[in-house]
């Protein structure tokens, strides 16, 4: 049954009225919600707020490296401290080094650039701080649903977004309705926020509805690929942040490597691939794998025990590529429209900024006794705000890096290094991109493979063990949530010309080419293994796959990440 013949037979769905709707619980969501109850208890108001969260918990499907800016959570909650945010290392110092095979330069701390100094932040697990704020947020009142995923736009008749429905449950391999079928609900706001992270399967619906991203440069991605380890006690270093660039990329695609030390004998650390690079045999796992061997890796982590892995896309195209973001009815926050900042390797403060300032845009048309019309303030707002002017000080980067790492590195040097210096706080040109990241792709007879090295099962590993302390578990008798537009499409064409990329690209394996009994090929589709990480969705070359919300509670259950 399609999802409209299972509406005709089992609707209508119930409907829950709520002032304002935000899909998506992580930083961005719980700062809009927080911020709507806290003007509400200020101005002595009534405004109700439900957060749908399609991880088991909040903080379920959080992953980010993190170095937190606490500047917005500052201006959110100056208490946080007393309140008991787990922000709980500072950072005590930063390196930058420029690898090559077997070593790797270190910059002069006086020559590192103002967006990778890091004194004032904290190293920490973005899970953690965002389940924090979900307490915060319950504490003043907000409705939040794990376990529910923000499914479909709703729309009024005259087009405005109207709310959401969430997913149905119980719905079996075959598409029918099972012994456990229950109907999705609807949750109707005079503003629906929608805050789903990079790639939100929502938010790319409505960019492309309300053409939000007209006239804008095409949105840019990354693919981070991260790792938890326990280390022993005399290589703990709380507090220290490694960056890294050169090595194992090629001079001529974008990535970078992170290595953060927490409290409690811990360091984080990963492996960020742009994901516009070209050749198909590049594995973006395979080389966060490699990248662990180099020496300057192995040593904070060599006999130490790898405890949780996950990955994520980052959408990293900055200002350029930023998407009108109000729209009748709703607006886009954090990832879901790209505030972070490349530059930086930060998108927490941004998503927490940006969730304040469409809150208060939102209280003020809510109390007016406005509904479904565009929340013109908060775009307003976010052009007067230190956000504007953080961002428009890295607006060229992604563009630099995508000439090569020398390059980039050269031009980062002058415009957050040395204009700063000269008393420019942005730099007084502007590159643009003009190709989306899927369309980047080279026909592999134009590539070299790439043979990576067996891992060892001590400091690299397989993909499948990789999977598996992310504990990712999706009920196994329902639809795939990895669709496809044509089935014909992935040998047809993504194996015939671009051997395979889907088998390399996915961070999970959930993506493979296997022979049918008369050796013909076909690919296999393992979404039971699938992260959201939304790297499919977005590289893709024939943008053939569309990946759609699986049952609520789903996907990893990230702990400490």
């Amino acid at each position: 049954m399609t999802p409209q013949e299972i509406l005709e037979q089992y609707g209508p769905r119930e409907a829950m009225e709520y002032d304002v709707v935000i899909a998506g619980g992580g930083p961005a969501g719980m700062a809009t919600a927080i911020r709507l109850k806290q003007l509400a208890a200020e101005k002595g108001q009534e405004v109700s707020v439900v957060v749908l969260e399609k991880g088991s918990e909040p903080g379920a499907h959080i992953l980010s490296g993190a170095v937190m800016d606490p500047i917005a959570l500052n201006e959110l909650l100056p208490n946080w401290k007393e309140l008991g945010a787990p922000l709980n290392q500072p950072v005590t110092g930063d390196e930058v080094l420029f690898m090559n095979e077997t070593g790797a330069t270190r910059t002069p701390d006086w020559l590192v650039p103002d967006c990778f100094h890091n004194e004032g932040n904290y190293v920490i697990s973005l899970g953690a701080v965002t389940k924090w704020l979900a307490e915060q947020a319950e504490g003043l009142g907000v409705e939040i649903f794990p376990g529910f995923t923000a499914a479909e736009v709703l729309y009024n008749d005259d087009g405005s977004v109207k709310g959401v429905a969430t997913g149905n449950q119980g719905i079996g391999k075959d598409g029918e309705p099972t012994e456990a079928f229950q109907l999705g609900m609807e949750l109707h706001g005079k503003y629906t926020v929608f805050a789903e992270g990079s790639r939100g399967h929502l938010g790319k619906q409505l960019i492309a509805r309300f053409k939000l991203d007209e006239g804008k440069d095409p949105q840019s991605y990354a693919l981070g690929v991260k790792e938890l380890w326990e280390i022993p006690a005399d290589k703990a270093k709380p507090g220290l942040v490694v960056h890294t660039a050169g090595w194992p990329m090629e001079a001529d695609t974008y990535g970078g490597g992170f290595l953060y030390h927490l409290e409690g004998n811990k360091v984080t650390l990963g492996f960020v691939t742009g994901l516009d690079y070209k050749n198909p045999y590049l594995s973006p796992f395979e080389e966060m794998q490699r990248w662990k061997t180099h020496p300057s890796i192995r040593a904070h982590i060599e006999g130490g025990k790898r405890i949780g892995y996950g990955a994520r896309a980052i959408t990293a195209g900055g200002i350029l590529s930023l998407p009108k973001t109000v729209f009748p009815g709703g607006a886009l926050v954090g990832c879901d429209a790209g505030y972070l900042n490349a530059a930086r390797i930060k998108g927490s403060h941004a998503a927490i900024k940006t969730g304040m300032l469409c809150a208060e845009a939102a209280f003020e048309a809510v109390t007016a006794g406005r509904q479904h019309d565009e929340l013109a303030a908060y775009p307003a707002a976010f052009e007067q705000s230190w956000l504007k002017q953080e961002l428009e000080k890295s607006r060229n980067f992604k563009q630099w890096f995508k000439k090569g790492v020398y390059v980039g590195s050269i031009m980062t040097g002058i415009e957050q290094w040395l204009l700063p210096k000269l008393g420019m706080q942005s730099p007084p040109w502007t590159i643009h991109r003009t190709e989306a990241d899927h369309t980047r792709l080279l026909p592999a007879a134009q590539c070299q493979p790439i043979a990576y090295p067996k891992p060892d099962g001590k400091l690299t590993f397989d993909r499948l063990s990789s999977v598996f302390i992310s504990n990712t578990n999706h009920e196994e008798n329902q639809p795939a949530h990895l669709t496809l537009k044509d089935a014909s499409v992935p040998v047809a064409i993504n194996l015939a010309q671009y051997a395979g990329p889907e088998s390399r690209y996915c961070p999970a394996g959930v993506y493979e080419f296997v022979k049918n009994a008369d050796n013909s090929d076909r690919l296999q589709i393992n979404a039971q293994n699938c992260v959201h990480c939304k790297t499919c969705d977005i590289k893709d070359p024939t943008q053939n796959i569309v990946w759609v919300t699986p049952e609520g509670g789903g996907g990893p259950n990230y702990a400490g990440m």
